[in-house]
């Protein structure tokens, strides 16, 4: 999150707004009925409430495809923690992440992840926002990076540090800190894109059904966006901090540049990983980073939170907090996504619809092994990924956007709708957005530009396009197949009173 704010600057606050604003939408329009329907995954709630194991099936293949993407962005983040303090390459760091992952995830079932992701959280928030508030009053005076962010430097020359970050931006070629590139419309597109995608992906949505009562969900939810709020709200400040920081070791004071003899070891550390390297093009012996020819340093992008303290030069015990958190992030992340991913292969796929007559033993047996299967997959993205870990999961939010939210809102909302207008829009949906994902990532990655996309709209913001498409399509089909049988119409009515909880398992 970070880390992409600190390299898009203000266009990187759609990210922001898109994940915040999605809990919002989980609280007030999906927690309470999906925990009252009474199903305990996604594609079971899209099999009951449109009567058809193909409907099933679809939202199976689908919440795969949701998931895949985004554990795919989970595993370079946990490779990248393993190569720096392990001092191994990016590979080495995903294969030993991948490992770690699969065993935490096999070992714990749903209520033990739920668990154990409530003290991850206490970490992750700890880690995120201890170095914030040093680095914020070094670097201001102020104790909370929040007042930090907007306040003046401490070097005396009375500058704020966004106008400080703007300048130091221009003068070194890049666009200024706190302008946006972005037209409006992707803009709009990307943050609603992330937001309706927070509300239908299917390992967020699966937390509400564990809850004990109706109530309790949609007060989780405002738990939630609470909680997500206070490391969100300190996003902005980290990224600015350590884009200064960045900024003032690579090239000095001056801004002429620093001899390579000279390199602050965090630089040299990070070599170790291959996720900095440094190429001496004039052949003056000395580091200069910038957005032009001048530049020499290659960074990447999702190392700038783990960085972070080291470039500011905080103690040891600061910068071994942070990698902490990085991990229990990314294994909070990655246990819930493989969850998601297990259970829909063999409950919803296998028990439910291809092989009914597995048992329990045979069940746990495939779930592991789809789980298996998955590390694999994504481990491969993780080491060659097709972008930076917050646009990687992007995508995964497109995804959900475009498959998912628009059946879940019509199957609480429109109890007429039918199952061939759900598949229909599920369908149409997942395939354009998958499609155009593709296309510009792997295809054809040199026509990913404004001029050669679709209004307009980047594969980050398809989703919103893709979710529009289902929208339309699901009426569009509803109008000339016919209603929902009346049994379904009541048991939708059913769930949007406030009395009694799950109705759907007399269904």
């Amino acid at each position: 999150m970070a880390g992409i704010i600190a390299f898009a600057g203000y266009d990187g606050s759609v990210y922001l707004m898109g994940w915040t604003g999605g809990y919002v939408l989980l609280a007030l329009c999906l927690a309470p009925y999906l925990r009252k329907f009474g199903k305990f995954t996604v594609p079971d709630f899209v099999g009951d409430r449109y009567y058809s194991q193909l409907a099933r099936t679809i939202a199976v293949i689908c919440a795969i495809v949701v998931s895949f993407t985004y554990i795919a962005g989970q595993m370079r983040g946990v490779g990248v923690v393993f190569s720096r303090f392990l001092e191994v390459d990016i590979a080495t760091g995903v294969i030993i992440g991948m490992v770690i992952v699969f065993f935490y995830t096999v070992l714990g079932g749903m209520k033990g992840i739920t668990y154990t992701q409530v003290a991850q959280y206490c970490v992750l928030a700890f880690a995120y926002i201890v170095p914030a508030i040093f680095i914020s009053l070094l670097m201001t005076d102020h104790f909370l990076p929040q007042t930090g962010f907007g306040a003046t430097v401490t070097d005396g020359s009375g500058q704020f540090l966004l106008e400080r970050l703007d300048g130091l931006s221009q003068e070194l070629g890049f666009a200024a800190y706190t302008e946006g590139a972005r037209s409006k419309i992707d803009v709009f597109f990307i943050t609603c894109a992330l937001m309706v995608g927070t509300a239908g992906l299917p390992h967020v949505i699966v937390r509400f059904f564990t809850v004990p009562k109706v109530r309790d969900a949609r007060r989780s939810a405002g738990w939630a966006l609470l909680f997500i709020s206070v490391v969100y709200l300190t996003a902005p400040a980290i990224a600015a901090f350590s884009k200064v920081n960045l900024f003032n070791t690579i090239n000095g004071p001056e801004m002429t540049g620093v001899e390579y003899s000279q390199a602050p070891d965090w630089v040299k550390n990070w070599e170790k990983t291959g996720l900095i390297k440094w190429e001496d093009k004039n052949g003056d012996g000395k580091m200069f980073y910038s957005g032009d020819d001048r530049n020499e340093m290659t960074i990447d992008r999702d190392i700038m939170v783990l960085a972070n303290p080291e470039i500011a030069s905080l103690p040891a015990w600061v910068v071994a907090l942070v990698a902490a958190g990085g991990i229990a992030a990314a294994l909070s992340t990655s246990a819930g996504l493989l969850l998601v991913i297990s259970t829909s292969v063999s409950h919803d796929l296998l028990k439910r619809t291809l092989m009914p007559n597995i048992s329990d033993k045979q069940e746990l047996f495939y779930a592991r092994l789809a789980a298996a299967v998955a590390i694999v997959l994504s481990g491969y993205f993780g080491v060659n990924p097709p972008g930076f870990v917050a646009q990687v999961v992007a995508f995964a939010f497109g995804l959900a956007a475009a498959s998912f939210f628009p059946a879940i809102i019509l199957g609480i909302f429109h109890k007429r709708m039918n199952r061939a207008g759900a598949i229909a829009g599920m369908v149409v949906g997942i395939t354009f957005t998958f499609a155009y994902i593709v296309y510009f990532k792997f295809i054809s990655p040199e026509l990913n530009t404004p001029d050669h996309w679709i209004l307009g709209v980047s594969p980050e913001g398809i989703g919103t396009l893709g979710m529009i498409l289902n929208f339309v399509v699901a009426f569009a089909v509803h109008k000339m197949t016919g209603d929902a049988p009346e049994d379904i119409q009541e048991l939708v009515e059913s769930i949007r009173y406030p009395k009694g909880a799950g109705v759907a398992h007399d269904h």
